[in-house]
């Protein structure tokens, strides 16, 4: 049995095997497999199965805790209209700069043409759906009070 995951799989390819298998993809199949969470995550990085209220990832540096928060996210916005999310840091700062548009924020990790609307003054992302997150600061936990949430 194989316990390595199909990127590292991919990664022990020669150049030339990657090459002739992105060859063979159409522009929009290169793009949708560079995107494609659920092959480049690592087992750990992926939700645990089951009906579950709280997921924790306690890890270090590097690990890839907000890619692996923001992929969840992205899945549940884009299968769910109905989702509203709480984004919730320690203060607005750091959740506008890392969980928003970070490298490995919602903004980065959508497909180009999937990528949710940014508006900053209002403090919300919105998907092509109507799914939508709000930006909080753990700093004022009263705004947290009345928005009614489906995810945090």
């Amino acid at each position: 049995m194989n316990d390595k995951t199909e990127a590292e799989i991919f990664a022990e390819w020669t150049a030339m095997e990657r090459r002739i298998f992105l060859s063979r993809l159409s522009e929009r199949e290169k793009q949708d497999f560079l995107y494609r969470w659920d092959f480049w995550a690592r087992p750990e990085q992926r939700p645990p199965p089951g009906d579950w209220p709280i997921w924790l990832i306690m890890a270090g540096r590097g690990f890839g805790k907000t890619r692996a928060g923001a992929e969840w996210v992205r899945h549940i916005a884009e299968a769910d209209a109905g989702a509203r999310f709480a984004l919730v840091g320690a203060n607005y700062a750091e959740t506008r700069t890392v969980m928003v548009e970070g490298e490995s924020g919602l903004l980065s990790i959508a497909l180009p043409d999937q990528r949710p609307v940014w508006e900053p003054s209002l403090k919300r992302l919105t998907w092509g759906n109507g799914a939508q997150a709000h930006l909080y600061s753990a700093a004022e936990p009263e705004a947290l009070r009345g928005p009614q949430h489906s995810h945090a």
